[in-house]
């Protein structure tokens, strides 16, 4: 069992975006840092949201003002560091009557634009859908009268990726397929052992805090040998999803209210289909096995078809995800009901700080590491320093304006002529700017290398494998990219296939991902 030599300032136990946010967060204040992920990056919870950086319009029906005006505020902060993989969406929110009083959306809507400072997105406006073209996907004469406002949608497991990509690049170890199996502290300093989940390979390091991110898995992290009796508990509530081919021309999305006092979005979603969820059921299980069940299915195509003129069938699903939200359990009786807020319970066995999250949400993530590290400040060496900076400094690739997309799509056409427009925007919306050091010096579409299909490439393989901790087909076809949606079972087989030969080739590129 191999022990490293040095104490790292913080340990953090989780790769999703609660864990890799605060990992850049820390390290970025001058903080030594240790993350250790048991799967890939952003595998549990944080790759199976709505894909929305959102204030969370319906959570002003439980008085959770804190929590909105807080998302509110990070919508536009996000979009401004990461604006190659999160952009503007305007959401479409049709009236009628026997559901919320329009009185009632007004008053909401009002409070979704003035209490969160927003300066970029555009307000709220009304809409007759007998003339705009968004009433046309709609069952004709139901509904007249619909309200839009804005929002932000966003790639979330390349926004984790990110985030860890950037806190590796400041002098975080980060190291996935790693799992924490023992947690001890003794004289001041926590002492946690590994196994490497791939070859079976045992480690441990010691750091004077630690951080239990463990999402739907922060329990089980605390009964691997804390000496922690947690009083908070995690209430875990399946979020399910369904992909069809694309149901409208439109750019906009919508935001349908159910019957049951459920709302339901409709997202254009990866060009050439159409995103619909989510459903909220508790759920007791391992997180890992989740899977949308026929009910939920079935439930998210009738909720769909109660507004649209061309019924959603399961039929017509090409994908769907489920995720547990690990929901810290404030007694709600309803899943529905539950808050999203987060909650942190801090413990300091022996002296020894740890700091174990509860519930939280995509887009207060940057906020949650903020006001993580405040907790911890006393036990840090390096707390204050560039305390904000989260906020202002760029995740990687995304060192350009928020208008600034389309010139680098184009940018990447010039100069890589090859590139069809498709290629260069995907390339261009998930690199940003280092689609650049991805391409680097191609001069023809052979200088990629081998082709896997959908305009993926030899060459982005490799960058992915080397800078962004992909170890297979999954990673990179469901997590790094969606290209699953376009790739065949027997594409993603060879793909994977010659992942293995290069991993048993070239041995060193389990370990670089923490390279730039």
């Amino acid at each position: 069992m191999r022990l490293l030599e040095r104490i790292f300032d913080l340990a953090i136990i989780g790769g999703g975006v609660n864990g890799c946010g605060i990992a850049r967060d820390a390290v970025g204040r001058g903080n030594t840092v240790f993350l250790c992920e048991m799967n890939d990056l952003a595998s549990g919870t944080s790759s199976w949201s709505t894909k929305l950086v959102h204030g969370g319009l319906r959570y002003l029906e439980y008085y959770e003002f804190r929590l909105v005006r807080e998302a509110l505020i990070e919508r536009e902060i996000l979009w401004g560091i990461a604006p190659h993989i999160i952009r503007p969406l305007r959401f479409v929110l049709p009236h009628h009557a026997g559901l919320r009083p329009a009185w009632l959306l007004r008053l909401g809507l009002f409070l979704y634009d003035h209490i969160g400072g927003r300066h970029l997105l555009p307000a709220t406006r009304s809409l007759d859908l007998r003339r705009d073209e968004v009433g046309k996907p709609l069952i004709p004469n139901r509904y007249s009268r619909a309200f839009e406002y804005s929002d932000c949608f966003v790639d979330d497991a390349r926004l984790v990726v990110l985030n860890a990509r950037d806190a590796a690049d400041k002098g975080a170890e980060i190291r996935t397929r790693t799992r924490a199996t023992d947690i001890r502290q003794s004289d001041g300093v926590w002492t946690v052992s590994m196994v490497d989940t791939l070859t079976g390979a045992r480690s441990q390091i010691q750091a004077r805090a630690l951080v239990n991110a463990g999402g739907p898995w922060v329990e089980d992290v605390l009964g691997r040998g804390a000496g922690v009796n947690a009083k908070a508990k995690v209430r875990l509530v399946q979020g399910s999803h369904i992909v069809v081919k694309k149901l409208y021309d439109h750019d906009r999305a919508y935001m349908f209210q159910n019957a049951d006092g459920r709302i339901i979005f409709v997202i254009p979603y990866q060009d050439d289909f159409t995103l619909i969820g989510t459903t909220d059921r508790d759920y007791d299980g391992d997180p890992s096995k989740v899977k949308a069940t026929g009910e939920e299915i079935q439930y998210l195509c009738a909720a769909a078809s109660e507004y649209l003129a061309k019924p959603v069938t399961p039929e017509d699903v090409v994908w769907t995800y489920s995720g547990v939200r690990p929901l810290y359990d404030d007694g709600a009786s309803e899943a529905k009901a539950a808050t999203r807020d987060y909650v942190f319970e801090l413990d300091t066995p022996g002296g020894s700080p740890l700091l174990s999250i509860y519930g939280g949400k995509i887009t207060t993530y940057r906020r949650l590491a903020e006001e993580a590290l405040e907790r911890l400040a006393p036990y840090l060496r390096s707390a204050k320093a560039r305390e904000g900076w989260t906020g202002k400094w760029p995740l990687p690739g995304g060192d350009m304006d928020v208008s600034a997309v389309d010139g680098l799509i184009a940018e990447l056409q010039r100069g890589y002529p090859f590139l069809s427009h498709g290629h260069a925007r995907r390339l261009a919306r998930a690199y940003g700017t280092r689609a650049i050091k991805l391409l680097g010096d191609a001069k023809s579409a052979a200088d990629l290398g081998q082709a896997f299909g959908a305009t993926l490439t030899e060459r982005e393989v490799r960058y992915l494998m080397t800078n962004e901790w992909a170890v297979t087909a999954e990673d990179i076809v469901w997590r790094r990219s969606k290209l699953g949606l376009r790739l065949s079972a027997d594409e993603i087989a060879a793909l994977d296939d010659w992942i293995r030969t290069q991993i048993v080739s070239q041995s060193p590129l389990l370990e670089a991902g923490g390279r730039s």
